[in-house]
């Protein structure tokens, strides 16, 4: 046996003792196993070298037989045989009892089917009882997965399939020692007829008869197949070289040979119009046990036949050899594209998710990427397995973050609700309270702190905003009742501003000196009126403004003047929103006229550094000295609407 032989022999072996273990859970899929059919190919085709021509061909025999032993397995690793649909683990648990208690022949490649199909559901099921666990809120760190009785039944009756297998390939190994004995004695037998062409003549029906004992005996040990081959191959042709026959009946036993081999090679030569790769390589295989089994043809043909047949044989070969490698490239595709859906998938993962919309959005995402895995094939079987590895890791990766998140979230909501009844108590200590104007501040601000509270769950969130409304409600309700005297008198000052606004109107139309003075003190007049109904303060609001920005514009009165009168009357609404309104108002302005000052300090130091005797000196200068006094008349500014501000809140 050659090295390439022996590779082939001990890889075989070695997938078998892998594939005889009972499966992980992360098992997926198993390719079926190629070692029994590569065994058998190995010995059988070392046996199909044809009996000529002799030594010159056995180096090219043996390529066929590697050749073809390759083929047949890579043949059995990509064949997907159509097999019967088992929607449940116990149908595929009866049938696994049903061949480890029964007399049936082990067909491996339905075991390691029945293998991949129990697994995949046990995967899915117990996928599910993870989402259904996780989906209810069930704690990540006290999740365990329990164990599963079928499961364990199954293993049970696996293990008395493997030891069952075991037993037959002993019985099997025993066999084809006792088969390698065999044809040896029959190469001692032959070995004894060659001694003489004498001996030659008188043994050849007990030659004949050993011939056909030779072709009766099966299967050998693969390592002693091709060296038993040609020592027998030598003695054989060795036997015929001394064979003295008489004339007529040698020449019709090479005749009928010749005719033999010839419809064997033109079998051979016709399956290259076979459409179906596979079939024409299985049917080549029985041309090669029928050609070497036929008998030998005249010496000066013997090259000549054994040609033909083989340019036929490598015509098929080449072809079934062409279908594999467009399989591979197949698998490379689907590893490429299984390749680029795990990169999908741990792009997801990478990126984060900021709320439960975008949870899931990419949730829904990874059920496509995972639909879409499904309509992909097989990828190469040594990556076959990895590959699903990846994918499944960053599934399991996102789908272990979206727990994590909705747990965290579920402790943010119950924190988010305390705040709220917090809240909810707080408003329900002031709802009855009489103190309109300060208990509206507080009630408006603790509105306010509402809004800042992140989200609840949407049922519960209704039931608190509900009832925190329902106090606030009762407060305002009660305030707006106690309040009804006063609408008269805003009905009065409604009144009142009419007025002012058309005394306004009828000062635009007049000409003449003393005209800003009139306006100013209808100005102030009109800021001293008290409130006017909610309805109409905004209509009322701009009709004051549309004739004093006539007034203002026609007159010329100076920005800051209009700037102040304008934000008088707004602080009247600013005041409206309470005390703690008008306060941080103040606050602001405070900031502003500090802010000015320093800037103002800032010029004017700067101003000393500067050299007045340079033309260029005195134009920065100039320029200087505008600037702050503009910021000195918006500090003015500034210090009267403050001023205005502690005038209201007197009032």
């Amino acid at each position: 046996m050659d090295s390439q032989e022996k590779t082939l022999e001990m890889g075989t072996q070695e997938e078998l003792n892998q594939k005889l273990e009972t499966p992980t859970e992360a098992t997926v899929v198993e390719e079926p196993a190629v070692e029994e059919a590569a065994e058998a190919v190995v010995e059988e085709a070392a046996e199909a070298v044809a009996e000529e021509p002799a030594a010159e061909a056995v180096a090219e025999a043996e390529a066929v037989v590697e050749e073809a032993a390759e083929a047949v397995a890579e043949e059995l690793a990509a064949e997907e045989p159509e097999r019967k649909v088992y929607n449940t683990k116990k149908e595929i648990l009866d049938r696994i009892t049903e061949i480890a208690h029964g007399d049936e022949p082990l067909q491996k490649d339905e075991i390691d089917y029945l293998k991949t199909v129990f697994y995949k559901l046990h995967i899915a099921e117990r996928d599910a009882q993870f989402k259904a666990y996780t989906e209810a809120g069930g704690d990540l760190a006290s999740y365990h997965i329990a164990p599963d009785p079928e499961e364990e039944a199954f293993k049970a009756e696996m293990g008395i399939i493997k030891e069952k297998r075991a037993q037959l390939f002993k019985e099997q190994e025993a066999e084809k020692a006792d088969n390698l004995k065999k044809k040896l004695a029959i190469i001692e037998k032959i070995k004894g007829m060659i001694t003489s062409p004498e001996e030659a003549n008188k043994s050849y029906q007990e030659f004949k008869a050993l011939q056909q004992e030779w072709k009766e005996i099966k299967n050998v040990p693969a390592e002693k197949a091709n060296e038993l081959w040609r020592n027998y191959q030598l003695y054989v042709e060795q036997f015929y070289d001394l064979l003295k026959l008489n004339s007529e009946a040698r020449e019709y036993d090479f005749k009928k040979n010749l005719e033999l081999k010839t419809k064997l090679c033109e079998a051979a030569e016709r399956l290259a119009d076979e459409s179906d790769v596979i079939s024409a390589f299985h049917q080549l295989q029985k041309l090669h046990q029928e050609y070497r089994e036929t008998g030998p043809v005249s010496k000066d043909l013997r090259e000549e036949v054994w040609t033909r047949f083989k340019a036929a044989s490598t015509v098929i070969n080449k072809r079934h050899q062409q279908h594999f490698e467009s399989i591979r490239a197949k698998e490379e595709d689907n590893l490429a594209r299984k390749t680029a859906l795990c990169e999908k998938v741990e792009a997801i993962v990478a990126a984060p998710c900021k709320n439960s919309s975008e949870w899931e959005k990419r949730t829904q995402e990874i059920i496509d990427i995972q639909s879409e895995w499904k309509t992909i094939g097989f990828a190469p079987q040594k990556m076959n397995v990895k590959i699903f590895e990846r994918f499944r890791a960053a599934c399991d990766s996102f789908f272990t973050n979206k727990a994590t998140y909705f747990k965290t979230l579920k402790e943010t909501f119950k924190e988010n609700a305390e705040k709220k009844r917090a809240l909810i108590e707080k408003a329900r200590a002031l709802q009855d309270s009489t103190e309109w104007r300060s208990t509206s501040d507080k009630l408006i601000a603790l509105q306010k702190e509402w809004k800042t509270i992140g989200m609840v769950p949407k049922k519960l969130g209704d039931q608190l905003w509900e009832e925190f409304l329902g106090i606030c409600n009762k407060f305002f309700e009660a305030r707006n009742a106690a309040g009804a005297g006063q609408r008269s008198d805003e009905h009065q000052n409604l009144s009142k501003k009419r007025e002012i606004i058309e005394k306004l109107k009828a000062v635009a139309e007049e000409t003449g000196e003393g005209l800003q003075e009139k306006v100013q003190a209808l100005v102030e007049e009109y800021q001293a009126v008290g409130h006017v109904p909610f309805k109409e303060k905004d209509k009322v609001y701009e009709e004051y403004h549309a004739v004093l920005d006539k007034l203002y514009s026609e007159l010329n009165i100076s920005v800051a003047k209009r700037r102040l009168n304008k934000f008088k009357d707004n602080l009247k609404q600013v005041a409206e929103r309470g005390e703690s309104a008008l306060d941080n108002e103040r606050a602001r302005l405070m900031r502003q006229y500090e802010q000015l000052k320093s800037e103002v300090q800032t010029y004017e130091n700067n101003l000393g550094f500067l050299n007045a005797s340079s033309k260029k000196g005195n134009s920065l200068i100039d320029e200087m000295n505008r600037k702050v006094q503009r910021l000195k008349d918006d500090m003015n500014l500034v210090r009267e609407k403050i001023k205005a501000i502690d005038a209201e809140n007197k009032a």
